[in-house]
């Protein structure tokens, strides 16, 4: 009876332990498997689509993008030119206003998205940013609706930074996509469409209608194991799907 009971509490602390450990945070990537994908000096690796210039800049070793003095028109976006399926991406984001700002200011991170043919956007899964947003994920130019809000909002709501800067860290493995926010949980959705690509660009976002500037420094990926027989963006989606 005493060797059953001690085996149980084994099992229960080691299941305790693991659950506990699902709802941290991933550690920061050891220097052996981390790949900057910005050093704050240049934009190589990085791709702005023609006539979006204006809106994206390296400036004081930060990629910015929007605008202080003037409304963004459209959803802006710059890109890395590599594709990326399995990884776990660090990266500091921090929106920006003069005086109490004007109009929808907001940004986002793309995850596994691909650019729209003919147009300023990208489709693809969207780490939100921004008042009101923070901890949620969005379908951008696709199924345009919330996938996933907060875990848990309260924590969210305690846990982000409106106008200063906020630590991201963004896994997604097979269907399921993971984010936390200075260390706190904030999404976790599996996808169940198994049409949807597991694989794309990651992109970086100033979102229309606003006078806002959006910051992004220290980033970094971990890439992981692909996923066999994922699916993949067979062809660029247009404006009208």
């Amino acid at each position: 009876m005493k060797t059953a009971s001690l085996t149980a509490a084994l099992v229960l602390c080691a299941a305790s332990s693991h659950l506990a450990a699902e709802d941290k945070a991933p550690a920061p990537p050891s220097a052996a498997t981390v790949t900057t994908l910005f050093d704050g000096t240049s934009l190589n690796g990085w791709e702005i689509r023609k006539g979006e210039e204006k809106w994206w800049k390296l400036q004081d070793g930060m990629i910015t993008g929007g605008s202080l003095t003037e409304m963004v028109p459209y959803n802006s976006f710059i890109s890395t030119k590599k594709r990326y399926a399995n990884f776990e991406l660090h990266l500091k984001i921090r929106l920006s206003k003069e005086g109490e700002g004007e109009g929808f200011m907001n940004s986002g991170v793309q995850l596994r998205s691909i650019r729209v043919k003919d147009s300023s956007e990208m489709s693809g899964f969207q780490v939100d940013a921004g008042i009101k947003y923070w901890g949620t994920l969005y379908d951008e130019s696709r199924r345009n609706k919330q996938l996933a809000g907060p875990i848990d909002a309260a924590k969210i709501a305690l846990a982000a930074k409106d106008w200063d800067w906020n630590d991201y860290k963004i896994r997604c493995e097979g269907p399921r996509i993971r984010s936390w926010i200075n260390g706190v949980p904030a999404v976790d959705y599996t996808e169940t469409d198994p049409k949807i690509p597991q694989e794309g660009y990651i992109g970086l976002q100033i979102h229309q209608g606003g006078k806002a500037i959006a910051q992004f420094k220290d980033i970094q990926i971990r890439e992981l194991p692909a996923t066999p027989g994922a699916p993949k963006w067979d062809k660029e989606p247009t404006a009208d799907h």
